[in-house]
């Protein structure tokens, strides 16, 4: 590995194209690297909240959450390898059902929600929106993919991005802590405030 990353620069890439696991070339124009390039943008958001939650020290936020995140990000890395290498499965399904435990267990936490919530909050809290509405777009990026092209992505890789968008609201809702901001509720009546004013 260390040798295939020594050389940072090729100038390959210079005519528009990109190198593939199997040697063929492929324009960065491809809607393959919008999903690739999504899933790394994610993954960078990942990083932040993982950043922020280092920083949080206030909030008492479980040790199983932190290394969730950690997990995510290795597993992301995985489809990544996944668009570059069609042969490789670097998520299935029992990833899907890991996020769907974890959901269900952070939800046990949380009161119902009676409505929407607006995307704010701590640093933290936005940040996980943030990667919650990356995550979104990523997942049209690899549908659009899955119907262009069904053999250039898995279905299980498209199935682990739309319940990681799942996964990443409810960690929002988790990592507010009410003792310092509350979740901010959609309030339908802003409008009519408006017409009030007038």
């Amino acid at each position: 590995m260390g040798n295939r990353l020594s050389k940072i620069y090729t100038r390959t890439g210079d005519d528009g194209s990109t190198g593939m696991a199997d040697g063929s070339r492929v324009s960065k124009a491809d809607s393959l690297f919008n999903v690739m390039g999504d899933i790394d943008e994610l993954n960078s958001h990942i990083g932040l909240v993982r950043a922020q939650l280092q920083k949080n020290t206030g909030q008492s936020i479980s040790k199983e959450f932190s290394e969730a995140l950690v997990i995510i990000q290795h597993l992301l890395f995985n489809i990544g390898g996944e668009l570059a290498m069609p042969e490789y499965e670097g998520v299935n399904a029992t990833h899907i059902e890991w996020l769907e435990e974890q959901i269900d267990t952070m939800n046990t936490t949380l009161p119902p929600l009676k409505d929407f919530i607006l995307p704010t909050g701590s640093v933290l809290v936005s940040q996980l929106h943030v990667a919650r509405s990356v995550c979104r777009r990523a997942e049209r990026q690899a549908v659009l993919l899955q119907q262009q092209r069904p053999q250039a992505i898995r279905g299980t890789a498209v199935s682990f991005i739309n319940r990681l968008s799942d996964w990443l609201f409810v960690s929002a809702r988790f990592c507010t802590d009410p003792k310092q901001v509350s979740e901010v509720l959609w309030n339908s009546q802003v409008l009519q405030k408006f017409a009030d004013d007038k």
